[in-house]
C-alpha cells in the first residue's frame, strides 16, 4: 500500500468500523427501550409477517372471550326467566290438580282468576326475555350466533351457535299450549251412551274410530284399539289423549258414571264415536257429545246457496258482523268463509256431528240472523238462530282434567327450552376456555419472535460501547497517520 497525504484509506476502514458500531450500539438501545427484537420491517420481516399474524389472531380471540361473556350473561338472563316460568307452571298444575278432584266443594270460579292471572304472567316474561311471539317479545327467539374466533381462517369454526329459534323454543302461554286452557267448572261432555269404562276390558282384538270435527273446519280421526285380549277403560283414554290432546281435547272417565267423556276448554270440536270392529265398544256406534261449555248454534241441513246470498249477521256485544254466502257456495266454501271473518272474533264454524250441516260455537255469547239464501237454502233457515247457552256445572272438573294435560305438555315443553338454554351456556364457557388457551399459546409465539432478550441485549450494549470508543480512539490514531509523512519532506 503506498502512503498518500490525498487519500487516509486507514481513517475511511476506521470511520466505516465507527459507523457500524454507532449503528450497532443505537440498534441495541432502542430494543431495550422498547422491549422489542423488531422494531422496523427492516429488523426482521419475515418474522415481523408472522408475528403480526399471531397479534392479529390474539386480538381477535381477546373480543371473542367478551363476546362468549356477553353471550353467557343474555343466556344466565333467559335461565332465570325460565326457572321463574317453571315455578308458574307449578302453581298452574297445583290449581288444575285442587280442581280437578270430583271432591272440591270451592268455588272454581276463583281457582280460575288467579290461573287466568299467571296465564297472562307467563306471557309477560316471556316476552321480557324474548322467548315470546312477536317482533319485540322474540328478539332471542332465533339461532343467535357468538363469534368467538381461533377458527384458523375459517369463519365457521369461530362462530358458536345457541339455536332457540321456531315455534318449539317460545314459552308464552299459547306457545306452550295452555293459553287457553282453564280450571273452572263446565267443560266435560259424555258421550250420548256408552259403556262403564271403570269395570272389564273393551275391544279385544278390535278396534274403534272417534271422529273429531273441529272448530277450524278440519277433521280429525283417532283410532283406538284393545289389542289381543282387550284393554281397561283407562288405557283406551290414555290411548285417545295422545292423539287428540295436540288440538286442544282431553278424554276422560265420568266419575259419576263411568262413561267416556270430552273437554276442550275453549276449543270449538263434536265428536262421534265409529263402530268397533270387535271385542266391546267403549261407546256406542254414532254415540256424540259436543263442547257444550260454548255458546253454541246448530244449523241446518246445509244445500247450497240458491237463488240469492244468503247474508249471517253475527252480534257480538252489540256489534254485528256480516257474513255473506254467495249463490252456489258449498258447505266447506261456507265454513271457511265463517271462520275466515268470526274465528277472530272468538266464534268458529265446523261440521255437524251428521255431516250434513255446520255448527257454529263462541267462546263469546252472540246471537244469529240468517236472511236470503232462497227458498231454505244456505247454512241456517231465514230468522233468528236458535242460540244455546254454555253449561257451566261448578262440579265438572273436565276443564281441569284438561288443563293438567296442557300444564305437564307445557312442563314438557319449557324443559326442552331450558335444555337448550343450559346447553348454549356450557359451549360458550367451553368456547371460552378454548379461547383463552389460543391467547396465551399465540402471545407465547408472538413473544418468541418479536420481543428482545432483555439479557443478550445487555450484553450487547456493552459491546457495542467498547466498540464504539475503540473505534473512536483507532479513529484519531488513523486521523494523525499523514502527519508522520511530513518528516519524510524535512
Amino acid at each position: 500500500m503506498s502512503y498518500s497525504f490525498q487519500t487516509n484509506v486507514t481513517s475511511l476502514i476506521a470511520q466505516e468500523n465507527l459507523r457500524v458500531n454507532s449503528q450497532f450500539q443505537s440498534q441495541t438501545i432502542t430494543r431495550l427501550t422498547s422491549g422489542y427484537r423488531i422494531n422496523s420491517s427492516a429488523d426482521d420481516a419475515a418474522g415481523l409477517a408472522v408475528a403480526n399474524g399471531l397479534r392479529s389472531d390474539t386480538a381477535e380471540l381477546t373480543q371473542g372471550v367478551q363476546n362468549a361473556n356477553n353471550g353467557v350473561s343474555i343466556l344466565q338472563i333467559v335461565d332465570g326467566g325460565l326457572n321463574n316460568i317453571s315455578n308458574i307452571l307449578d302453581r298452574l298444575k297445583t290449581l288444575a290438580t285442587e280442581s280437578a278432584s270430583s271432591t272440591f266443594s270451592g268455588n272454581r270460579a276463583i281457582l280460575n282468576n288467579e290461573y287466568q292471572s299467571l296465564l297472562t304472567e307467563i306471557t309477560r316474561q316471556a316476552s321480557n326475555i324474548g322467548l315470546s311471539t312477536g317482533p319485540v317479545g322474540g328478539r332471542y327467539n332465533a339461532d343467535l350466533g357468538v363469534y368467538i374466533g381461533g377458527g384458523e381462517g375459517v369463519q365457521a369454526n369461530g362462530n358458536v351457535s345457541i339455536d332457540l329459534s321456531g315455534n318449539t323454543n317460545r314459552v308464552d302461554s299459547t306457545s306452550l299450549g295452555i293459553g287457553s286452557s282453564s280450571v273452572n267448572g263446565g267443560g266435560t261432555n259424555d258421550v250420548s251412551a256408552g259403556a262403564d269404562l271403570r269395570v272389564g276390558t273393551f275391544l279385544a282384538a278390535g278396534t274403534q274410530a272417534f271422529v273429531f270435527n273441529l272448530g277450524n273446519g278440519t277433521t280429525v280421526t283417532a283410532t283406538v284399539g284393545g289389542g289381543a285380549s282387550g284393554l281397561g277403560g283407562q288405557a283406551l283414554v290414555d290411548q285417545l289423549n295422545t292423539q287428540i290432546s295436540a288440538y286442544g281435547i282431553s278424554a276422560s272417565i265420568d266419575t259419576t258414571n263411568g262413561k267416556l267423556a270430552f273437554t276442550g276448554g275453549s276449543t270449538s270440536f263434536n265428536v262421534t264415536a265409529g263402530l268397533q270392529s270387535a271385542g266391546s265398544a267403549i261407546a256406542t256406534s254414532a254415540a256424540t257429545a259436543t263442547n257444550t261449555s260454548l255458546t253454541t248454534a246448530h244449523g241446518q241441513t246445509y244445500t247450497n246457496v240458491a237463488t240469492a246470498a244468503e247474508v249471517l249477521a253475527f252480534t257480538i256485544g252489540g256489534t254485528t258482523t256480516n257474513v255473506s254466502l254467495a249463490v252456489g257456495t258449498t258447505m266447506a266454501q261456507a265454513i271457511n268463509q265463517i271462520n275466515a271473518v268470526m274465528s277472530p272474533l272468538g266464534v268458529n264454524a265446523q261440521l255437524n256431528t251428521t255431516n250434513d250441516g255446520i255448527d257454529l260455537q263462541g267462546t263469546a255469547a252472540f246471537t244469529l240472523t240468517s236472511s236470503g239464501g232462497g227458498a231454505g237454502t244456505g247454512a241456517f233457515a231465514a230468522g233468528a238462530a236458535t242460540i244455546v247457552a254454555p253449561v257451566a256445572n261448578a262440579s265438572s272438573n273436565g276443564n281441569a282434567l284438561l288443563a293438567l294435560t296442557a300444564v305437564t305438555t307445557a312442563i314438557g315443553l319449557l324443559g326442552a327450552v331450558q335444555g337448550k338454554v343450559g346447553a348454549g351456556e356450557n359451549m360458550l364457557n367451553y368456547a371460552t376456555q378454548l379461547a383463552q388457551s389460543q391467547i396465551s399459546s399465540f402471545s407465547a409465539a408472538q413473544s418468541a419472535i418479536r420481543d428482545a432478550d432483555v439479557a443478550t441485549e445487555a450484553a450487547n450494549l456493552t459491546k457495542a460501547q467498547i466498540l464504539e470508543q475503540s473505534s473512536v480512539a483507532a479513529l484519531a490514531q488513523a486521523n494523525a497517520a499523514p502527519q508522520a509523512l511530513l518528516k519524510l519532506l524535512q
